[in-house]
């Protein structure tokens, strides 16, 4: 059964609070002032649209560094965030998207991967890896290829939001459409 992960999806703008234009995305604050996004926002709207994803990079209206300030912003579901989480896994980025409801559980992934260890990165080893900063990491847009895990529990709904690149910006997937731009394994993570 899927669930329904969103009352009311932020809706791309045609002009309004924020708008996409070629994929460079742009927010206007008012009558004729026009502000361009953060660089990583625009990187990771082109790699999804040459990814052949619809889903558009949306800007929330404040800053969403957690799971819950994005379900809240959003008005979905926690379990329907898709967090965007480094892990250093002997050494080597490893990059899970678990569900906003869950904890990984480090010791279960670390048997899954055959590593001796995997912990939490800090931020130099995060935005070493993804070009990133905690708090926006997307699924994609990072300098090389991370080895990806994407939690089972996000199956159980249709539309799933992950970070654009920026604590601002989210963008709507599923579950397959992550595994598969990610060349991520689906894996139980909890």
């Amino acid at each position: 059964m899927l669930l329904r992960s969103c009352r009311s999806p932020l809706e791309p703008s045609t002009g309004g609070a924020a708008a996409l234009s070629g994929r460079r995305i742009r927010r206007w604050v008012g009558a004729d002032t026009l502000l361009v996004m953060h660089p990583n926002a625009e990187h990771v709207a082109r790699v999804l649209a040459e990814n052949g994803v619809s889903g558009e990079v949306r800007e929330l209206p404040e800053s969403a560094p957690t799971a819950a300030t994005a379900a809240a912003q959003l008005g979905c579901d926690l379990g329907a965030i898709a967090n965007s989480l480094v892990f250093n896994a002997d050494g080597e980025p490893l990059l899970i998207m678990t569900s906003g409801a869950h904890r990984v559980d480090t010791a279960k992934v670390a048997t899954l991967l055959g590593a001796a260890s995997v912990r939490r990165a800090d931020p130099d080893f995060v935005r070493s890896a993804t070009g990133q900063t905690i708090g926006g990491v997307a699924p994609v847009g990072h300098p090389q290829p991370v080895r990806t895990l994407v939690d089972l529990w996000l199956e159980k709904y249709d539309v799933v939001w992950a970070a654009g690149g920026h604590a601002h910006t989210v963008f709507p997937t599923s579950f397959a459409e992550l595994v598969r731009i990610t060349s991520g394994i689906p894996a139980d993570v909890g």
